[in-house]
């Protein structure tokens, strides 16, 4: 279906207001990925619309609900400390509530998806030991033969790319590095319906109005958003949708479009004909409390924070159908 939005072009030079032409989105399935707390957002969201997400891409995220609503849970299982391990029986005894009240898609949805996840040996902020459970639920739901799991790469806590961002041995802003290592290739070669060859970005980035797009529950988050859309669907081509979620400290207000320009991924998008939608938090010092940025993977916004009616979820979701004129 055709829609038409009007948007920011960003160029080098400068910012104008443009209107993006009309784009015929096919939304049926789409793929997602996210980093760190984009990474725990990523899986919410697949876990909650798994009819809808065929394929995810994490980097140094943890199970789905491993927080289980819970700060404190989530500091002392969940990111660079273990108090004790993580119980993944226990998530599942709620995952499998949620499935009953239709709080989640059925978990027979996520088998066949085509899983992706990456923990570098140098990240001092995940432990692997949390990546390694996110490892063992998705073999367990999407079947062992479609979960890839990278885990011997020397990456500290950021998005490996082939040579954009900072070195590869430190986790800093904008949380991009140079390592020599296309993340976004590997991931898309495996979790795209075809794979095919990267090429040169020939496609242009605009600023959305998030607000407009996510509706009342997007209130909690950032003013814009971004939207990737390779040449080919700016000229009338079917085109999918990737979601890709950034991490904290990652968002508008702390690296401006960076994460939605160095990753690789746009490039790929233009390889597989593919929009690619950044949903952008931001940062409170106040309740709700997140002055990271971070995507709600404890419970911040409320209890419902990782199934289909949590706020966020419920926005991006309805930025997409809006995105696709649905």
């Amino acid at each position: 279906m055709k829609t038409l939005f009007m948007a920011v072009a960003l160029t080098t030079s400068a910012q104008a207001m443009a209107e993006i032409p009309e784009l015929d989105l096919n939304i049926d399935t789409i793929t997602v990925s996210g980093i760190s707390s984009g990474g725990y957002m990523a899986g919410q969201f697949h876990i909650a619309h798994s009819d809808w997400v065929s394929g995810i891409g994490v980097i140094a995220g943890g199970p789905y609900y491993c927080a289980r609503n819970s700060i404190m849970t989530a500091l002392g299982q969940c990111v660079n400390k273990q108090d004790k391990p993580i119980n993944l029986a226990d998530i599942e005894t709620t995952v499998k509530e949620w499935e009953k009240q239709n709080l989640i898609n059925p978990l027979s949805d996520v088998t066949g998806d085509k899983v992706w996840i990456l923990h570098g040996t140098e990240d001092k902020k995940v432990l692997a030991a949390v990546t390694d459970k996110l490892v063992e639920q998705y073999r367990a739901w999407a079947g062992a033969d479609n979960v890839r799991y990278i885990s011997d790469k020397p990456f500290a806590h950021h998005f490996p790319t082939e040579n954009a961002g900072t070195t590869c041995d430190v986790s800093e802003t904008p949380f991009i590095a140079s390592c020599g290592y296309d993340a976004a290739s590997e991931m898309m070669q495996h979790i795209a319906a075809t794979p095919t060859q990267k090429v040169t970005s020939r496609g242009q980035l605009y600023s959305l109005d998030q607000q407009q797009l996510g509706g009342e529950d997007a209130s909690g988050l950032a003013d814009s958003a971004y939207l990737y859309a390779p040449a080919p669907c700016l000229q009338g081509a079917s085109c999918q949708v990737h979601v890709s979620f950034h991490g904290c400290n990652q968002n508008i207000e702390a690296v401006g479009n960076d994460y939605a320009r160095l990753t690789g991924l746009n490039e790929w998008a233009d390889a597989h004909n593919t929009v690619v939608l950044y949903p952008q938090t931001k940062k409170s010092t106040l309740m709700p409390l997140n002055p990271q940025a971070c995507w709600d993977w404890w419970g911040y916004t409320d209890e419902n924070y990782a199934n289909k009616n949590g706020k966020q979820i419920k926005a991006v979701a309805s930025m997409v159908r809006n995105l696709a004129g649905e």
